[in-house]
């Protein structure tokens, strides 16, 4: 029995909600909606006594999986590492197919954001770049070529 139906969205907390926003609006995603969440309901969830959280769902044009960004207003965010490489643990990257990979990294970097390594082409089909984006999270940028 198959328990899951759909791929709803993947959530970010950071600690400058206005900055992550930006960047991902930047790259071309969507505000779906804003909102603020306290309360029994996220205390439960989270297992945060006292948890009260901001959040941002930002949707991509295709309508599909969403992101979610959110910043706890209380209690106060626990950083992470904002210098976090590919191979350590944990959720490490956020990837989304681009028309144009360059003018996608070119855009960033008018931001101050820059890539972690270089680009790779991939067996002439895909062209692909890690950005490191706010708070250090890695976005991967992919286009298909050939």
């Amino acid at each position: 029995m198959a328990f899951v139906r759909r791929f709803d969205h993947i959530g970010i907390t950071v600690a400058d909600l206005d900055s992550a926003t930006a960047f991902f609006v930047r790259l071309g995603l969507e505000v779906e909606g804003t909102g603020s969440v306290e309360g029994d309901f996220v205390e439960t969830v989270c297992g945060i006594p006292g948890a009260h959280c901001e959040i941002v769902m930002l949707r991509p044009p295709d309508g599909e999986a969403r992101l979610e960004l959110s910043r706890f207003a209380t209690p106060a965010h626990s950083p992470g590492s904002p210098t976090a490489m590919a191979n350590e643990l944990g959720l490490r990257n956020v990837s989304f197919e681009v028309d144009d990979l360059q003018a996608a990294l070119d855009a960033v970097a008018a931001n101050g954001y820059g890539l972690v390594g270089g680009i790779g082409e991939y067996e002439n089909s895909v062209r692909m770049a890690y950005v490191r984006g706010p708070e250090g999270i890695i976005v991967s940028l992919f286009e298909q070529i050939g």
